[in-house]
């Protein structure tokens, strides 16, 4: 059984224990839409000041919506196009302080200023992507990239 709790002290601390619930979560369980459910919906309980928190599945050529926590979104992503498309084609991280800068943007949540994507790999292609979305200008950081990249590494044992 799962307990929430309250993540009240620095993120530095808070993340490693969040990674940790993670891997007790989907160590045992081999389907990936479960595993992938409750990562999303533990990272919406963990994170402050997010409005989205979610998967897109890399299929035929196309992100596809997966797992998430939020207002219904867009479903399909073609590479290249907008935040989590580009870090399909790049193969790696975006952190975007300000999505109303960022050339292409689809705004899928009108609420949405800020957003952090981040690749998921198998077998050395693009499985899919880590998607996060603030209110807030500037609510990631490089702390936030680097725990949320070891967090996708613990899913991509699973995958």
């Amino acid at each position: 059984m799962f307990e929430a709790i309250s993540y009240h002290q620095e993120k530095e601390k808070s993340y490693p224990t969040v990674i940790k619930q993670l891997e007790a979560l989907i160590e045992e369980e081999p389907d990936q839409l479960a595993n992938l459910s409750n990562a999303a919906a533990l990272l919406n309980q963990f994170l402050d000041n997010v409005n989205w928190v979610g998967f897109y599945l890399w299929k035929e050529d196309q992100l596809v919506l997966g797992p998430f926590q939020g207002l219904p979104a867009c479903v399909r992503i073609k590479s290249g196009n907008g935040v989590c498309g580009t870090a399909v084609s790049e193969c790696q991280t975006q952190l975007v302080a300000d999505v109303n800068q960022f050339p292409g943007h689809i705004a899928c949540d009108a609420a949405s200023q800020s957003e952090i994507v981040v690749p998921m790999m198998k077998d050395d292609k693009v499985f899919g992507v880590l998607d996060i979305d603030s209110p807030s200008k500037n609510n990631f950081d490089k702390t936030d990239q680097h725990y949320l990249e070891q967090f996708v590494h613990v899913l991509e044992k699973y995958i």
